[in-house]
């Protein structure tokens, strides 16, 4: 590899360089273990890039370091725009031009567009007053650059998912200095985006795909990191593989398969979990079994006279878009959200509104989607989360058996193939997203649940983990347990259901079985549409048109 121009160092523009970022022989080591192991990359500016990897892998590891977050190991190299960075230091990666765009996108909700805009690089002013108009007009020609048409006062929380993303990557490449300041403004060499897509509804992630090929147009490097295997054919050149901390592949996309990928991520073929209907079985066998979950007439701020039944052994699943009422149900079954009317039972008991307490000890279990605020404490250790949800199980007079949380933790760890498996003991901050919701699972399937309810169960986990989640689940149903399954994932409620139900404006549009479960039934039934009609002004062509 050609040395990059280093005649001058320090500098804010870009250099004469074949790479927007170059690495070489990155080791980082942790006292648990080494997380990454001699890794090479080399972006060109304007190439998008993927970075795939089981949960684990070393991912989120080497985008802290290229973000200054960690400082790698003695002999490791990085440049950006063909300038060696200062390892372990935010302020020159954020000079040499990297920016970054997590899956916490940082955004003040009930701000402007233009506001949270301008909470990077700051407002500009005169005589110490905030100037408005250069303010907003700022803003506008950083959304333009996105080709976002976005009214700059629009306030963040009425955004799409895709648009708060598109606005996220905005802020990231405005330039650092304010118009009239007489400083400097550095290029941006690298964007690295950090799972984009994992909480977007599948109508939307091509609009953000599209935001991602503007910035690539611009001639900046794009580090692109995904679970969705996908979204890499769909707009990356080059995909590169961590196993364990090692680069096992770098390869061209327009010559790789699926079934290629797939290996290079899990070292074998994927063997995907086989579900067993046994609720069919039983139901031509004994008659139709008593429902786990009845829920009559359910209506909230944003449900409308739900009403629906979950069998033992039983996956159900509930699709639609953003706002459909999809992503409250759940959480207003288990007592997580407030009802206005109807009721829920459980095996024919009654569960009162607002009552997860209840809920937990007629052996319901809720997964959120949002795992840090409300799924986990990050603070506690992997062990504490797993035996928190039961304490009683553990407690031996006058405290609770550290013995025997070791034992299960280990259980669930070696069942569920969490990573580090040494690490029960470590703060669950430190583990990988993916290992989080393992460890989430964990804490309810020591539970023995008879009732599953699921908000995004999968969201950002890998494609070995997916399956390994999946399987669990299945042999919780095999075992009588009833699932409840809210997923913007289409091709995972395809692959795990047993019906799917379909809603709209907060109302059940559609229930399907059988052979009607698939990506087209269940996208079209979601967006409302009929044959190839979409009524203007309804729901479903508003979504579009998002």
């Amino acid at each position: 590899m050609q040395a990059a121009d280093m005649s001058t160092p320090g500098a804010l523009g870009p250099s004469v360089s074949t790479s927007a970022l170059r690495i070489e022989s990155l080791t980082k080591t942790f006292v648990g273990g080494r997380a990454l192991d001699g890794v090479e990359l080399n972006i060109a500016p304007g190439e998008i890039h993927a970075l795939l990897g089981e949960n684990g892998s070393g991912k989120s590891t080497l985008i802290k370091v290229l973000a200054g977050y960690h400082r790698p190991d003695p002999g490791s190299l990085l440049q950006i725009g063909g300038l060696d960075l200062e390892v372990g230091s935010a302020h020159s990666s954020h000079a040499l031009g990297a920016r970054f765009v997590h899956q916490d996108l940082g955004l003040v909700e009930s701000a402007s567009i233009s506001d949270n805009l301008a909470f990077g690089p700051g407002f500009p002013t005169k005589w110490g007053t905030i100037r408005s108009r250069r303010t907003r007009l700022r803003a506008t020609a950083a959304l333009e650059q996105m080709e976002l048409d976005l009214d700059p006062g629009a306030l963040i929380e009425s955004l799409s998912p895709a648009q708060k993303t598109g606005v996220a990557v905005a802020r990231a490449l405005l330039a650092d200095s304010v118009p009239d300041s007489g400083q400097p403004a550095g290029d941006v060499q690298l964007l690295v985006l950090d799972e984009p897509t994992a909480r977007l509804p599948d109508s939307e992630v091509e609009h953000l795909l599209e935001i991602v090929r503007t910035v690539a147009d611009r001639g900046i490097g794009v580090l692109y990191v995904t679970h969705r295997l996908d979204e890499v054919f769909q707009i990356a050149e080059r995909a590169s593989v961590l196993r364990d901390g090692v680069k096992v592949a770098s390869e061209p996309v327009a010559g790789l398969t699926r079934d290629a990928l797939l290996h290079h991520l899990l070292g074998a073929a994927l063997e995907q979990p086989h579900r067993l209907n046994i609720a069919d079985e039983s139901s031509s066998a004994a008659g139709q079994p008593k429902a786990t979950l009845s829920v009559d007439r359910l209506t909230s701020d944003v449900l409308t006279d739900v009403s629906f039944e979950v069998f033992p052994g039983e996956v159900v699943g509930v699709a639609g878009i953003t706002g459909s009422g999809r992503d409250a149900l759940c959480a207003t079954i288990f007592g997580a959200r407030a009802r206005d009317e109807g009721t829920v039972h459980i095996r024919s008991e009654i569960l009162p509104a607002r009552r997860p307490d209840l809920a937990m000890s007629r052996d319901v279990a809720y997964v959120p989607a949002e795992r840090k605020l409300q799924g986990c404490f990050l603070d506690l250790s992997a062990r504490e989360n797993i035996s928190i949800a039961n304490l009683r199980d553990f407690w031996r007079v006058p405290l609770l058996s550290r013995t025997k949380e070791t034992a299960i933790t280990k259980r669930w760890f070696e069942r569920l193939g969490v990573r580090p498996r040494e690490a029960i003991g470590q703060p669950l901050s430190s583990f990988s997203g993916g290992n989080q919701q393992k460890v989430v699972f964990g804490k309810w399937f020591q539970r023995v649940p008879v009732m599953f309810l699921l908000d995004e169960p999968t969201q950002g986990v890998d494609v070995g983990a997916k399956a390994e989640l999946h399987s669990a689940l299945f042999d919780a149903a095999q075992e009588g347990a009833a699932i409840l399954m809210s997923s913007s994932d289409v091709d995972e409620l395809v692959t795990v259901c047993d019906r799917v139900i379909v809603m709209r404006s907060g109302r059940i549009a559609d229930t399907l079985h059988g052979d009607q479960i698939n990506v087209h039934s269940i996208t079209r039934s979601a967006l409302g549409m009929a044959g190839d009609v979409v009524e203007p002004g309804s729901e479903s062509a508003n979504a579009v048109a998002s």
